[in-house]
């Protein structure tokens, strides 16, 4: 900018005082430097704006970047899970005495009658499970931590050889 010394500035003073006037001086000096601060907020504006131009132009090269690395994810997932369903369709054939090649049915997930675990732990007897130990009841950490503590505290401890 400009390089305004001590004695460069008096001299503008000086000047000002003399063309200007007393009267009328303070005045134009409240003028100016409300021009100045009008200048400096202009300043000020023009720098955020530029600023922010530029995060946003950053901004827009790291979603192009994200995109384009969601697009990749996206085509190797397609890729796989087209190349697992081709596999899985696949038919699996097995020896039919009817007919020489069969396609098998593969099992529901859905267990039902005597192989369902439900069906299995309820058909226990109740004292076949207090003696294998099975679960019947619910039991929160807190209270499953006090069992066992009590356990280990009434465990006798074997008394020392010496």
């Amino acid at each position: 900018m400009i390089d305004l010394g001590v004695s460069k500035l008096a001299l503008i003073a000086v000047v000002a005082l003399v063309v200007i006037g007393p009267e009328r001086l303070p005045k134009v000096a409240r003028m100016a430097g409300n021009l100045l601060g009008r200048a400096q907020r202009y300043m000020a504006e023009v720098k955020s704006e530029v600023n922010r131009q530029v995060e946003l132009d950053e901004l827009k090269k790291m979603q192009e970047a994200a995109t384009s690395a969601v697009k990749d994810v996206e085509s190797s997932i397609n890729q796989v899970t087209s190349e697992a369903s081709s596999s899985l369709n696949d038919p699996e054939f097995s020896y039919d005495f009817d007919n020489n090649y069969a396609v098998r049915e593969p099992k529901s997930n859905v267990r039902q009658g005597r192989d369902s675990w439900g069906v299995k732990k309820t058909a226990m007897p109740q004292w076949y499970k207090r003696n294998t130990g099975v679960k019947t009841k619910i039991q929160s950490g807190a209270a499953r931590v006090k069992r066992f503590r009590r356990a280990a505290s009434q465990q006798k401890t074997p008394k020392s050889f010496f």
